[in-house]
């Protein structure tokens, strides 16, 4: 079971954090990186990544007329499939 967050040992820790992070809270407040500076040091390289994997890919909406395409590639591709 886990312990207070501000007891949690860096494992209990790390293997929440991407569940906290995803979840959208401020993971910076989290009581366990008041006390753990290794698990600080983690969570900034990781905010690092994240950072530059949005700039290197930044997000684009889809075309209007995209989902229009794919159901019409998934119709012609049933209307030819072979009956058995």
């Amino acid at each position: 079971m886990t312990e207070e967050p501000e007891k949690m040992t860096c494992q209990e820790f790390q293997s929440q954090l991407a569940e906290l992070i995803g979840s959208g809270e401020n993971v910076d407040g989290h009581p366990h990186l008041q006390t753990c500076a290794r698990c600080r040091a983690l969570l900034a390289d990781l905010q690092t990544i994240a950072e530059a994997a949005r700039q290197l890919l930044p997000i684009e909406p889809p075309e209007e007329d995209l989902w229009e395409r794919i159901k019409s590639a998934i119709k012609e591709e049933e209307d030819s499939a072979p009956r058995s």
